[in-house]
C-alpha cells in the first residue's frame, strides 16, 4: 500500500469539515473516507456524500462481520469507517482523510500505525466552541450541552496527536492544515527504506 492516512479529530463545531473541504480542493490525490452512521441526516446532507446513513441493526451486523476499521458510539449514535474502502484507497496511493473521534483514532492508530498522520482541531476556548454550536442552529440545547461535555473529555487526549490546530482564524488554520496534509504524503515511515536503498544501488 502506497497511500497515507490523515486523521482529523476534535470537538464538534471546531471546523473540521471546513478544513477537510480545503484539503480536498487543494490536494488532487486526497479523498475523504465517508463514514457510516446511525444518526439522522442534517439539513443539506446526502446519503453516500456526507455519510452512509443506516440503522442500528444493520450497523451491528457490520460490526459482527468485522467490516469496520474503527467504530464508536458518539452522542448516542454509531459511526464507523469501512476497512475495505480504506484499503482500496491506500492501494491506489491516495491521501485518505478520516474525520473521526478520539476513541476511533486510538483504534485506527493500532491497526494502521505508520500510515497515519494525526491532527487535533479545536477552538481557542470552551466559550468560542459553545458560540459556534449555537450559531450553526442545527442542534437542540440538550445536544449542545452534550457536545460540550464530550469536548471536555476529548481535550485531554491532545497529547496523543502529532499536530494541534487552534482554529481561531480560519485562514491561518487552513494554511496549517494544508501544510500538514501535504507533508503527510512524504513521511519517510511510509517508505520501505531498505528496499528503496537496495533498489537505488542496483539501478
Amino acid at each position: 500500500m502506497t497511500g497515507s492516512v490523515l486523521i482529523i479529530s476534535g470537538p464538534s463545531g471546531a471546523g473540521k469539515s471546513s478544513l477537510t473541504k480545503e484539503i480536498l480542493n487543494h490536494i488532487p490525490n486526497a479523498v475523504f473516507s465517508i463514514s457510516t452512521t446511525t444518526r439522522k441526516p442534517r439539513k443539506g446532507e446526502a446519503d453516500g456524500v456526507n455519510y452512509c446513513f443506516t440503522d442500528k441493526e444493520s450497523f451491528q451486523k457490520d460490526i459482527d462481520e468485522g467490516a469496520f476499521l474503527e467504530w464508536a458510539n458518539v452522542h448516542g449514535n454509531f459511526y464507523g469507517t469501512s476497512i475495505k474502502q480504506i484499503t482500496e484507497f491506500l492501494k491506489n496511493g491516495k491521501l485518505v482523510i478520516l474525520d473521526i473521534d478520539v476513541q476511533g483514532y486510538m483504534i485506527a492508530k493500532k491497526k494502521l500505525g505508520n500510515f497515519i498522520t494525526s491532527v487535533f482541531v479545536t477552538t481557542k476556548d470552551k466559550k468560542s466552541l459553545k458560540n459556534r454550536l449555537v450559531l450553526r442552529q442545527s442542534d437542540t440545547q440538550d445536544t449542545i450541552d452534550t457536545r460540550l461535555e464530550n469536548a471536555k473529555k476529548e481535550m485531554i487526549y491532545i497529547n496523543e496527536y502529532e499536530y494541534l490546530i487552534i482554529n481561531d482564524d480560519f485562514k491561518t488554520a487552513c494554511n496549517a492544515m494544508l501544510s500538514i496534509a501535504a507533508s503527510s504524503i512524504y513521511k519517510s515511515t511510509l517508505t520501505d527504506k531498505e528496499e528503496f536503498i537496495s533498489s537505488w544501488f542496483k539501478n
